[in-house]
């Protein structure tokens, strides 16, 4: 008799895990809280759903900033390559952009969900929409069914607990996931967003609101017993907002950062191309050229009109000073700013805003080669609700994917 399935959560996680349980020939029943699947998948990647990243796989783990090694067997039962050839399998055709970013050819997210959905159905998934877990139910120190919100109970041999994180609660990801492995004794790592934007102290970066800057160098540094520590330092990508700064490279930075903020100082070097003394010369260059004009012309050369008056209120400098009358410790003062333009972390954005959530179900309690519980057996975990996150890219999507197929796998097998 074929082994009957739970798996709570329609997302990427819960999908893998439904096809991977159901091609291994167990009898799965699917069930989702909104009304329809892969809610979240839809607005990933902006829409496009950034399916996976094409990385090596060395690369590839250099990118998992908590846990990675709890993800070698996730990775060994569905990889990139092997995600990439399934979803190709299944009618979706791919892409590779720029940073080995995977897309599907179309840009449309729902491509890969329909695709997903489809297969589950043609192998019989029974999937019941509307329909949210409200526990999981255990009998002599076993997983042995779910009870709905209904008050029903449904028996099943084993259950994947797929719900997902905390971060887009509008896609329904509102924490169920860590009350079922609470219930069932599992420690739950702190949850908070990561991959969002930063909110700062200073009140400028409204001014530049949607201004982006490129190829420019994001430093964070936090005091830490009289001097400051070097938390991150990367060359990229980065905008101004009305409450402060997002962009690639803020989303990676907020990934990164301890769990208290307090202290956290940032610099952005709008010329990281040029040192100090590179940058002096090109300066008085520039000067000499316009010694007749105002010193706002001469920034209207090095950055955007709005970011360069911004740079000079910093220094003290007016637009309007005529560029012959500026003195030599200003000149330095401008470069120095210029150089490493400051910042104070206030917070990190919300859930609401996060693309994903830091922390979840502690991976000790977890065993990694087919994602059961250590602690009630037939009980699997999947995707966001576990404590391993990554940076953007596509990583997320293929620990979801990974962990999801693994857990399907197993529950079957076990």
């Amino acid at each position: 008799m074929a082994k009957r399935i739970a798996v709570i959560g329609g997302g990427a996680a819960g999908l893998m895990a439904a096809l991977y349980a159901a091609r291994s020939g167990a009898s799965v029943t699917l069930f989702e809280r909104n009304e329809k699947l892969g809610k979240k998948i839809y607005i990933t990647g902006k829409g496009r759903c950034n399916v996976t990243n094409a990385a090596e796989p060395e690369a590839f783990m250099k990118n998992i900033v908590r846990n990675p090694r709890f993800l070698y067997a996730s990775f060994a039962a569905l990889n990139n390559t092997g995600l990439m050839a399934l979803l190709e399998d299944l009618g979706v055709r791919l892409k590779v952009e720029r940073g080995e970013r995977v897309f599907p050819e179309s840009d449309h997210a729902s491509d890969v969900t329909l695709a997903l959905e489809r297969e589950i159905r043609r192998l019989g998934v029974k999937v019941l929409l509307n329909e949210r877990v409200k526990r999981v139910l255990s009998e002599n120190g076993r997983a042995v069914g779910v009870e709905t919100e209904d008050g029903r109970a449904h028996a099943f041999d084993a259950i994947v607990v797929a719900t997902g994180g905390l971060s887009y609660p509008t896609t329904g990801s509102t924490g169920d996931g860590y009350v079922f492995a609470k219930d069932t004794g599992h420690a739950i790592a702190p949850c908070r967003p990561a991959l969002t934007s930063i909110e700062t102290v200073e009140a400028w970066p409204e001014r530049l609101m949607g201004l982006s800057l490129k190829n420019v160098t994001l430093s964070a540094y936090q005091e830490t017993g009289g001097k400051p520590k070097k938390l991150f330092s990367e060359m990229g990508e980065m905008l101004f907002t009305h409450f402060g700064v997002s962009g690639p490279l803020v989303l990676t930075l907020s990934s990164v950062l301890p769990e208290s903020v307090s202290g956290v100082r940032l610099s952005i070097d709008l010329k990281p191309a040029l040192d100090e003394g590179a940058l002096d010369q090109r300066i008085l260059r520039d000067f000499s050229q316009m010694k007749n004009k105002r010193l706002g012309t001469c920034m209207d050369g090095l950055e955007p009109h709005a970011l360069g008056e911004m740079i000079l209120e910093l220094c003290d400098l007016s637009p309007y000073q005529p560029i012959n009358g500026v003195t030599a410790v200003e000149r330095r003062r401008l470069v120095k700013t210029l150089k490493a333009v400051p910042l104070t972390v206030k917070a990190l954005r919300g859930m609401n805003e996060a693309i994903i959530t830091r922390g979840g179900v502690q991976v000790k309690g977890v065993n990694p080669s087919t994602m059961e519980s250590r602690l009630l057996p037939g009980l699997y975990f999947a995707g966001e609700v576990l404590d391993v996150d990554a940076l953007t890219g596509g990583f997320n999507l293929q620990i979801a994917f990974s962990t999801g197929a693994l857990a399907g796998k197993s529950a079957a097998a076990g």
